[in-house]
């Protein structure tokens, strides 16, 4: 039975995962509240393998050095991710790494995906990785896209568009959720869109 693949997304209303050094939204851009965390919490309770690009490695990575794995900076869903297997795709990344049961794949990520999902016992999920699951949904290997949508317009300071390059997608609502009243998780899943347009030629005019 082939594993299911889910990339899991946060996002402004503009469709921005973060912002720029100019914004003082703060984390979660100050919209968490204790039905998000609870949720995010569950999520990463359930047995699963983890799949990342090297950036957001690295940041995260970056993070656990700076203030510990056990600072009270990581709220609860983030340090029960981190305690899944993973595999980090990337041709470069080759110093020890801090997070427990990581392991770094330089494979070609669509090749060495199609084959984890064909072995792993356990769901594949992945957080962020813009560019890494760009190119994993035009591969068709997305199963489910998880975008969770906070009530916040980004205009002046919105960076790292989520889908800024990526091909075109039709998406199947397969479940909603409402989260503290305000913040929206969204999956879909994915398919590639075919054009149905129909190309007229103008008939040439004879000289």
């Amino acid at each position: 039975m082939t594993a299911t693949y889910t990339v899991d997304l946060f996002s402004s209303l503009d469709g921005f995962g973060s912002f720029s050094e100019h914004g003082d939204w703060g984390g979660y851009w100050g919209k968490q509240g204790p039905e998000l965390l609870a949720r995010r919490l569950d999520v990463y309770r359930e047995p699963c393998r983890m799949v990342f690009g090297a950036t957001t490695f690295r940041e995260m990575s970056h993070w656990l050095v700076t203030l510990g794995a056990d600072s009270e900076f990581f709220d609860p869903w983030v340090v029960a991710m981190r305690e899944h297997p993973t595999t980090v795709f990337s041709s470069s990344l080759t110093e020890s790494l801090p997070w427990p049961n990581a392991e770094v794949s330089a494979e070609n990520a669509v090749t060495a995906l199609a084959a984890l999902k064909r072995d792993s016992p356990v769901p594949l999920r992945s957080h962020g990785s813009l560019s890494l699951n760009r190119a994993l949904l035009a591969a068709g290997l997305v199963d489910e896209l998880r975008v969770t949508v906070f009530p916040v317009l980004t205009g002046n300071t919105g960076t790292e568009p989520l889908f800024e390059g990526a091909a075109d997608f039709d998406l199947e609502l397969i479940e909603a959720r409402t989260l503290d009243g305000h913040t929206q998780e969204l999956t879909y899943r994915p398919t590639l869109h075919v054009s149905t347009a129909l190309h007229v030629s103008t008939p040439r005019q004879a000289s």
